[in-house]
């Protein structure tokens, strides 16, 4: 596919896909990490920037800011998901201590100064809840001009919820957020709406420990790579590659919540594909809707209900993507970290 350079504005909650997805991007020459922003959601704030710090100083980006903004959810209690993504957020892992501190910048404030002083230029890629862009939206209501793209991983749309039984985590941990974000692309060109990544889709890029074992060998590694749903909870990596072995360790950690949750030994790796559309690095479509977000009825809340067929009679607010091709974005995963592991970094 034509790598173009891509500049990213990226607000993530670290997460074992999210530091997947970092991972990933860091492996692309083409893209400047302009820099990555802290929400709670897998877990706090704070411990998430540690972990993006962590890992840009692991791939190779130390310089890349980081920053923190909302340390809670618009208008509702923090929930956090350790079940899912481990204490720290990236499963069996132990990230080295980063050398680097968070920047003294608050979130909000460096995206919409950079937003400014690059019109045209950047593109948002938001892989957790959407607060700190709903603030950022209320501090320079301009956004969805001078953002080149937004890209989002979040709802579900007609298919089964992975939190409660319609709503997805992103949605569900900051919904009157998303319902923001939404009410202010209404109207917008359509080539200015968000492209969305629901569940419908991510869901369908299922990593397995086949594809483990492939990215260590294409890292180099000495010794194959073996994870298993016979290895006890809690085993660890010993693959001879360090970006490898980390990797390896959160995904252990989410191939078992998957297994324990009766969808195989396995992991659905949302914000890889998230990013992968970000960069234009694997094929899709899109759907224009008008999507709504459920805050109010108790049972609903986080629902993502989309119009695609103008029912409602408002304007569309998103581009809802579809027809992933999971073989390629996994192929593309492989090669792409897996070459970038075997490559020394100083």
């Amino acid at each position: 596919m034509d790598r173009r350079p891509v500049s990213l504005l990226l607000d993530c909650d670290t997460g074992v896909d999210d530091a997947l997805a970092l991972a990933y991007l860091c492996s692309q020459p083409q893209v400047e990490i302009v820099a990555v922003t802290s929400t709670p959601g897998n877990v706090a704030a704070d411990q998430v920037a540690l972990n993006n710090l962590a890992l840009l100083e692991l791939c190779g980006r130390p310089s890349v800011p980081v920053a923190v903004g909302s340390r809670t959810p618009l208008s509702v209690p923090l929930v956090t998901t350790p079940e899912t993504h481990g204490p720290q957020g990236v499963g069996y892992a132990q990230l080295p201590v980063p050398q680097g501190a968070v920047s003294a910048s608050d979130a909000v404030e460096l995206w919409v100064e950079a937003a400014r002083a690059r019109p045209g230029e950047l593109t948002a890629l938001l892989t957790a809840p959407l607060t700190n862009f709903a603030l950022a939206l209320r501090a320079e209501p301009r956004l969805p001009e001078l953002l080149k793209n937004v890209v989002i991983m979040g709802g579900s749309y007609y298919y089964q919820g992975n939190t409660t039984p319609t709503a997805e985590w992103n949605t569900h941990v900051d919904p009157h957020a998303a319902a923001e974000v939404f009410a202010a692309y209404s109207g917008q060109p359509e080539e200015k709406l968000p492209l969305v990544c629901a569940l419908e889709t991510t869901e369908r890029i299922e990593m397995r420990p086949e594809h483990l074992a492939a990215l260590a060998a294409r890292a180099g590694c000495t010794e194959p790579e073996v994870a298993s749903a016979g290895q006890a909870n809690g085993t660890r990596s010993r693959a001879s590659n360090e970006l490898v072995r980390q990797l390896s360790d959160m995904l252990r950690f989410y191939f078992a919540f998957h297994q324990q949750h009766g969808q195989g030994y396995l992991a659905h790796i949302h914000d890889y594909f998230a990013a992968c559309v970000a960069i234009g690095t694997t094929p899709f479509r899109t759907r224009t809707a008008t999507v709504h977000v459920e805050t109010e009825a108790p049972r609903l809340v986080g629902t993502t209900v989309a119009d695609f067929r103008g029912l409602w009679g408002e304007p569309p607010n998103a581009r809802v993507v579809a027809d992933p091709e999971p073989e390629q974005a996994l192929a593309e995963l492989v090669n792409a970290v897996g070459a970038f592991a075997a490559r020394p970094r100083t």
